[in-house]
């Protein structure tokens, strides 16, 4: 997301992109990172569980994030924003790549 666009505006992005190059329904891949503290990991999970997703995590080389990979079916691009905002809502200090 850039400087001066809103996150408003990035998901709108995001979701016309989804829509222009992919055949919904889809898997779609959401990639997070966030301290290596397993409350947070198990957050993240949580707002996936029930999907099917297959959740893999990395460790950084020092142990202090963890990097959350995440595969999921989703319905549409609309689901996919769905998602990335109850994470960033509901998960303190994640990064969204």
């Amino acid at each position: 997301m850039s400087d001066k666009q809103t996150p408003e505006e990035f998901y709108d992005k995001l979701k016309t992109q989804l829509y222009d190059t992919t055949a919904w329904p889809a898997e779609y891949l959401y990639k997070f990172i966030v301290k290596s503290e397993p409350k947070k990991i198990a957050e993240i999970e949580g707002i996936f569980n029930n999907l099917g997703a297959v959740i893999k995590t990395q460790p950084s080389k020092n142990g202090k994030y963890t990097s959350v990979s995440i595969s999921v079916t989703l319905k549409n691009p609309e689901t996919v924003v769905e998602k990335y905002k109850e994470v960033t809502e509901n998960v303190e200090g994640v990064i969204s790549l």
